[in-house]
């Protein structure tokens, strides 16, 4: 019998909103984007990651990016249309958000922050993102879940 995946709190949340997703599960000890991408059987470039960033004045953004890729802070304050941005502290992310570094999603954040999706999502069919912990990952529709997080589309990395 294959083993039956522990629902998430992203997958309530996909499954309350009806979006569809396929979930894909390796071992939760890695952590690098690259090898998560081997290990689920996809091409690096559609499985994205999710960072958060701090402004000014405690404001908060969240951007979705292929693993492969890196963030640029300069491009990424652009989108959000504030002066500069820094990454999050790792300690202040699970307060923040209610996840853990590894395991951060989009969908289900402790509150909803502005959230930008890098460009080339826009036109892949299916993106992966993680699924709120460690050793798992949904597959879904980009659009869907853009729209679902209220978020856009930007040039985010180099």
């Amino acid at each position: 019998m294959a083993k039956q995946t522990v629902k998430t709190n992203v997958m309530r949340v996909l499954e309350k909103e009806k979006v569809l997703y396929e979930a894909h599960e390796y071992n939760e000890e890695e952590t690098d984007g690259e090898k998560v991408a081997a290990l689920v059987g996809k091409p690096a470039n559609t499985v994205f990651k999710t960072l958060v960033t701090e402004g000014g004045n405690r404001t908060y953004f969240v951007f979705v990016i292929p693993v492969e890729n890196t963030l640029n802070l300069k491009k990424a304050a652009k989108a959000a249309g504030c002066k500069s941005l820094s990454m999050l502290k790792q300690k202040d992310l699970l307060p923040l958000t209610g996840y853990v570094h590894g395991g951060c999603s989009p969908v289900g954040m402790k509150k909803m922050f502005p959230t930008f999706f890098h460009k080339t999502a826009e036109n892949l069919e299916k993106i992966c993102v993680s699924a709120g912990k460690r050793g798992c990952q949904v597959e879904l529709s980009p659009l869907e879940l853009c729209s679902l997080v209220k978020g856009s589309f930007a040039d985010l990395t180099d």
